[in-house]
């Protein structure tokens, strides 16, 4: 039996009462209250389950379903095409079928490549950009097909949308850990390190411990996820049950990762979650995720530190745990020696 039919999920109902709904709407008005009423349902979201939908995000429709309709073109190209786009030692550009495995996971021993290939884009630096000019690790150029008219601009303006999305959350997120609302935004500024995955899962060929995407957390601090109409995903409640969220129309699923769980002292969690698509329909999401700039220090929040709960990680530098993580996952990263990012950053 398969890990994801080993325990099933509750009635529905009473799962999904755990993933709660957050309207913005009152804080993206500016309402008195708001961001103090936000940050608090955004902490009980993310200490009882990491996961959650929002609703009234600000995002247009059109601009979520144009994305959508620019990812299938991408992945209806020609193999030979996409791969003249290879993922880069950014981590920019695409990743073919079953190049990739959740060897990084810590809650799921992973024996067999992702069954998805993805396309990887991030802040749309030009020739000139200092970071560029410098080759400074992690900040490098997208890769863009040739004779794909309209895509750079379809896929770069939902980025935009989502960034912004995600820098509008921080005031809310930063009072959730118990800290002023701009305690994130040094970490965030100057380019935020922002990375939007076209994902393409046919349907999973099971035998044994195969997956779309194996068990995993992710590295990142939070993930704005946009599915499609075919399911797939299956997120592992704290009961150690596993529930797929329904899709539901005008929102997003938010879930938080490593980041965001250390920054909090294990306050928050990180949840599990995985993918297989069953029957005979292809699967697309969009998975964004949202993190600092890599050349700062991940610090334990002080509101979270106490005599009885004394900080469970030491400061690090966000690159070298990207770095870690890439070369755990991605095929292509271990055969690229390590970058020395410290150096950068000191």
């Amino acid at each position: 039996m398969h890990l994801f039919q080993q325990q099933g999920a509750r009635d529905l109902d009473a799962a999904l009462a755990q993933l709660p709904i957050i309207d913005l709407g009152p804080y993206f008005r500016g309402e008195d209250g708001a961001l103090e009423t936000l940050a608090a349902a955004v902490a009980a979201a993310c200490a009882n389950v990491g996961f959650f939908y929002i609703t009234n995000h600000a995002v247009p429709e059109d601009l979520i379903a144009g994305a959508f309709a620019q990812s299938k073109r991408f992945h209806a190209l020609p193999l030979a095409a996409k791969q003249s786009l290879a993922l880069d030692q950014n981590n920019i550009g695409y990743m073919a079928m079953n190049t990739s495995m959740q060897a990084h996971s810590t809650v799921h021993k992973a024996t067999t490549p992702n069954q998805n290939e993805s396309f990887f884009v991030t802040h749309d630096r030009g020739p000139d950009h200092p970071d560029v000019v410098n080759k400074t690790p992690l900040r490098g150029q997208n890769h863009w097909p040739d004779h794909l008219p309209g895509f750079p601009q379809g896929v770069m303006a939902y980025f935009a949308a989502l960034n912004a999305l995600g820098q509008r959350l921080l005031p809310a997120f930063a009072v959730a850990l118990g800290m002023p609302s701009d305690y994130l935004d040094d970490d965030f500024a100057n380019e935020n390190n922002a990375t939007l995955r076209l994902l393409h899962y046919p349907p999973t060929r099971v035998v044994d411990n195969d997956f779309g995407t194996a068990p995993h957390t992710d590295n990142s601090f939070m993930t704005i996820l946009a599915r499609a109409e075919v399911p797939g995903l299956a997120i592992r409640l704290p009961s150690g049950e596993w529930l797929p969220p329904p899709i539901i129309p005008g929102t997003f699923l938010v879930n938080i990762g490593n980041m965001l769980r250390r920054m909090s002292n294990d306050r928050f969690l990180s949840t599990p979650h995985g993918v297989i698509v069953d029957g005979d329909r292809d699967r697309y999401s969009m998975a964004y995720f949202h993190s600092p700039n890599p050349y700062r220090m991940i610090r334990v929040a002080p509101s979270c530190i106490d005599a009885a709960q004394p900080a469970k990680y030491e400061p690090r530098l966000y690159a070298d745990m990207m770095q870690e993580f890439y070369r755990a996952n991605y095929f292509h990263q271990q055969q690229h020696g390590k970058i020395e990012v410290q150096d950068v950053y000191d």
